[in-house]
């Protein structure tokens, strides 16, 4: 198989980076319910997000076996409060190095609330985790550059809110992705039409809880969840190709 070089993925990071670094710079200077305003918006925007990839749902027990055993699994690891206790060692360093945090009127629950949404949103979505693998597979890199179109606007809008520690989003964001690329050539031959369906549709409510807790309505453990996105496409292949077939 030919080796590819994955510039979608640093086109991609670098732009979650640029973005961040200017809703940063900005965010000091929009109104308190400016920044709010936006946040509700593109909480809206990731709820629709998340719905459009749910209806590509192909096997519902399996979509809901994966959800709740990955999010028990994400649960018994602590993998929300893991996040969370980085994010917090690294918030003060960061704002005093940057000298500014336009978020400092928000409670920090609310502020780690947002912030690991964005994280969530930035690193697990269902078109960054496929573009990934379609890069490190054949090469395409159009599914990655087209998402950093979008991310760079709304690392901006979460950076308004949330300040510099948006754009170190990008480490980890890279790290997910990359190891995606590398291990393209592995799971993609595995798959089927039925499998990805499922897959985008796990990352569809993550997704969408990640939309309900920018939004204020709801606190989803998505952190927790993400191990789902793991699950789901055994699942979906152990339903589809034996379980069904069986007492069908």
């Amino acid at each position: 198989m030919p080796t590819y070089f994955p510039s979608g993925i640093i086109i991609n990071v670098f732009t979650v980076i640029l973005g961040g670094l200017f809703g940063a710079m900005l965010g000091s200077k929009l109104p308190k319910d400016l920044r709010a305003t936006l946040n509700l918006i593109f909480g809206a925007c990731s709820m629709t997000m998340g719905i459009s990839y749910i209806v590509k749902m192909q096997t519902l027990p399996a979509l809901m076996l994966a959800t709740i055993v990955g999010t028990a699994v994400g649960h018994l690891v602590h993998l929300e409060d893991g996040v969370a206790n980085v994010a917090r060692k690294l918030r003060g360093p960061v704002a005093a190095l940057a000298k500014s945090d336009p978020a400092g009127d928000m409670s920090d629950e609310e502020w780690m609330d947002r912030y690991i949404a964005a994280v969530v949103l930035f690193c697990a979505s269902g078109t960054g985790i496929f573009g990934a693998m379609q890069s490190g597979l054949t090469g395409d890199q159009s599914i990655l550059i087209s998402k950093a179109i979008l991310d760079f606007f709304a690392a901006a809008i979460f950076a308004a809110d949330l300040g510099y520690m948006t754009p170190l989003i990008g480490v980890p964001q890279f790290v997910v992705m990359i190891v995606l690329f590398l291990l393209a050539g592995l799971i993609m031959p595995l798959t089927n039409d039925v499998m990805m369906g499922d897959f985008h549709a796990c990352g569809g409510i993550l997704t969408l809880c990640a939309g309900l807790r920018i939004c204020g309505i709801k606190s989803f453990p998505i952190t927790n969840m993400l191990p789902a996105m793991l699950l789901i496409m055994p699942f979906s292949h152990l339903f589809s190709a034996i379980i069904l077939p069986l007492i069908g």
